[in-house]
């Protein structure tokens, strides 16, 4: 990720919270031009406060930034706190305190640990690096994967850099910034230029965000330009402002969404695009307000496509405001399938068909459509609303309301147990929980962990799940507990969507061995969880013959026999193999394979009872409804249907050549669902489609 020129970040854990990073430091070698947007809501945090009275301004250098003390509500002493703290930074990076701010994050009500901050300064001075992860992971509360994201622009002939790190879970409302944001750019451009273009990005971004319709104390969006391009300084609009502008408001819509795919308890992002109203302010104001309904949110969660629920939150919308709109002539589309059109065009709970006589008396008798919830299942849902009252639009973004956000914000003050010093340590015992709840929490993972130890599955990443960080992060860790438990992973991978299968062959085993394996094992290692690469070149490891089909242009090879002794060597000492689909011939070259194909011949030489496709869709479907189990049989008869796209039917025949040849269960779930490997193995419920001998 290209960092804006100048500026340097770290992260640390200091003591406020029990154990994770929570001090975070951006520096700029060059004074900064600074500009923010900050929350509305009347019981402001100290930071934003000292910041609101700061900014917009120039010749700041750093940013302080706190997480799990959200220095909110405390009154004068808490203003102190603030200007303690940045007279305190400026010292130990040699600046003036005027140079430096300071934006805070957590538990409201409790006054900074400001000993333990002061006492961390040093260190994190001395971990300053143009790396933004550490910082990005130290301003997370109840985030469970940091977010960052970058941009480019031409200014003056020249690439300037956009570099932003950003957090948001919970108490996020759809009104200026809804969460701490953090924007580095080394374009030079004035106060007033920067302050009104970050005042325009809110528009289409933040502005139309929500999570929980709760708004923080804290909200800030923070930009600081330190002119490192060398460009003359932007200061009235042209061109280049434009352009800068327009990227300012990208980054910040990316972030946006993240936030709310993040949503605290979330399992899906939602979003809402409203058209044909009579303003953009309006159709903003009812993108947000259906992204935000309690019931949509839980519809959402619950794959059930109630279009009375958004319907029902447009009118409650416009009727409040006096809105030039009538709902029920409306169009609403919920992914991809019309649901309503200026009258029911469907019953969701009734099967697809003719006319079907609906007894629930709830309305006109419509037929069902049996692939709507399946396609509701998936990680993002598209809500699209025509209100056909004007020719202006607009989109919101949320997300779906599970369990899961109860249990998050019933815990997080009960189970966070302040110090005398501000910072909080967390009481997570499981006599916080009725005896009901714990007994089934242990008896469940004891059955799974006795039912899997020792058990070897292998593991089939396809280019979705490679494609993102935050699903590569959870893959990793998913493996990690698969090895806590007493399994025995074995992964196969095929190229990430940044290596380009189009290449000659020497490329793409280049991006297979040296790209693609290599940083999947340093991930592993990161994590604690001993890994390895292997190829077919490493002892010959996979050797192979030229496919059939194969051409001189582009090279393909198969699998003829796997260098078990090599493999079990490996498993022996503990190491997770990370197996790149290379092939090694008999003339001493090698060849790309294809890797569903090694992964299934691997699940057979290793003796795994399992075998794990993870795909870029829900699983096996028919008619876009997801067929949870399949015999060998059944899953034949499809594939030679031609029910399945190429892709799919190429894994059916893999899973079934795999388990006609003693592996127990081939799996094929979503890669794009988070800790969608745990979901799997480890509740009842599982996901995607599971294939049996049959």
């Amino acid at each position: 990720m290209p960092i804006a020129r100048g500026f340097t970040f770290s992260g640390l854990h200091s003591g406020i919270k029990p154990f994770k990073k929570d001090l975070a430091l951006i520096v700029s070698e060059r004074p900064c031009t600074a500009a923010a947007v900050l929350t509305v809501n009347a019981a402001k945090a100290a930071p934003i406060v000292d910041c609101e009275r700061r900014l917009p301004a120039t010749g700041v250098r750093a940013v302080l930034i706190n997480s799990g003390n959200a220095n909110a509500l405390t009154g004068p002493e808490g203003l102190a706190d603030v200007s303690e703290l940045c007279a305190a930074a400026g010292k130990a990076l040699e600046l003036d305190a005027a140079a430096v701010l300071m934006a805070s994050t957590g538990v409201i009500g409790q006054r900074l640990p400001k000993q333990k901050i002061i006492d961390a300064l040093p260190r994190l001075k001395g971990q300053l690096k143009a790396a933004v992860e550490t910082a990005a992971e130290a301003i997370l509360t109840t985030d469970t994967h940091i977010k960052v994201a970058s941009r480019t622009v031409r200014v003056a002939r020249k690439e300037g850099r956009l570099t932003a790190i950003c957090k948001g879970s919970g108490m996020i409302a759809p009104q200026l910034a809804s969460t701490l944001a953090f924007i580095c750019t080394d374009v030079a451009i004035a106060p007033a230029a920067l302050q009104r273009a970050l005042t325009a990005a809110m528009d289409g971004s933040f502005n139309n965000l929500t999570v929980d319709n709760d708004m923080s104390t804290n909200d800030m969006v923070l930009v600081l330009a330190n002119g490192a391009l060398g460009n003359p300084e932007l200061v009235e609009g042209g061109p280049e402002l434009d352009a800068f502008a327009a990227q300012l408001q990208s980054i910040c819509a990316e972030l946006a969404k993240e936030v709310a795919r993040d949503g605290e308890g979330a399992t899906k992002l939602l979003e809402v695009r409203v058209t044909g109203a009579p303003s953009r302010a309006i159709a903003t104001d009812l993108a947000r307000s259906v992204a935000g309904s309690t019931l949509v949110k839980a519809a959402i969660f619950g794959a059930d496509p109630n279009w009375g629920r958004i319907l029902a939150t447009v009118g409650a919308r416009c009727g409040s405001q006096k809105f030039p709109v009538d709902p029920s002539a409306a169009k609403v589309v919920v992914q991809g399938i019309c649901v309503y059109d200026a009258r029911p065009v469907f019953d969701p709970r009734l099967p697809p068909g003719p006319m079907v006589a609906n007894d629930a008396n709830e309305g006109p008798s419509v037929p069902g459509h049996k692939g709507l919830r399946a396609r509701m299942r998936a990680p993002e849902v598209l809500i699209e609303v025509d209100l056909r009252s004007g020719s202006d639009a607009s989109v919101g973004w949320g997300c779906d309301l599970s369990y899961d956000y109860v249990k998050i914000n019933a815990d997080y003050t009960s189970l966070l147990v302040p110090t005398a010093d501000g910072s909080v340590a967390k009481d997570d015992r499981l006599t916080n929980y009725s005896p009901k709840f714990k007994v089934n929490l242990v008896t469940e993972a004891l059955t799974y962990i006795s039912r899997f130890a020792d058990k070897r599955v292998v593991l089939k990443l396809g280019r979705q799940a490679m494609g993102k960080d935050s699903l590569r992060a959870s893959i990793v860790q998913d493996v990690s507990l698969l090895r806590a438990v007493g399994m025995v992973p074995i992964i196969v991978h095929g190229e990430s969507p940044e290596g380009s299968s189009k290449g000659d062959t020497r490329s793409r085993e280049m991006v297979l061995n040296g790209q693609t394996n290599t940083e999947l094992v340093t991930l592993l290692n990161r994590s604690g969880t001993q890994a390895i690469g292997l190829s077919g070149m490493d002892a010959s490891f996979l050797k192979s013959v030229l496919a059939k089909d194969s051409s001189v242009d582009a090279p393909r090879g198969e699998v003829t026999s796997i260098n078990t002794e090599l493999l079990e060597l490996f498993l022996q000492r503990n190491y997770v193999p990370v197996v790149s689909p290379v092939g090694f011939l008999d003339d001493g070259t090698t060849v790309p394979l294809e890797p569903d194909q090694v992964a299934s011949e691997l699940a057979v030489a290793a003796k795994a009872t399992k075998l794990v496709y993870l795909v870029g869709v829900p699983g096996f479907t028919e008619d876009d409804v997801l067929l949870n189990q399949l015999t060998t049989t059944l899953l034949a008869a499809k594939i030679a249907a031609n029910t399945f796209k190429p892709n799919l039917a190429r894994k059916g025949r893999f899973a079934i050549a795999a388990l006609e040849r003693g592996v127990e269960r081939v799996h094929v779930i979503d890669s794009r669902t988070p800790h969608s490997i745990i979901a799997e193995f480890f509740t009842e419920q599982g996901i995607g489609s599971l294939v049996t001998l049959g």
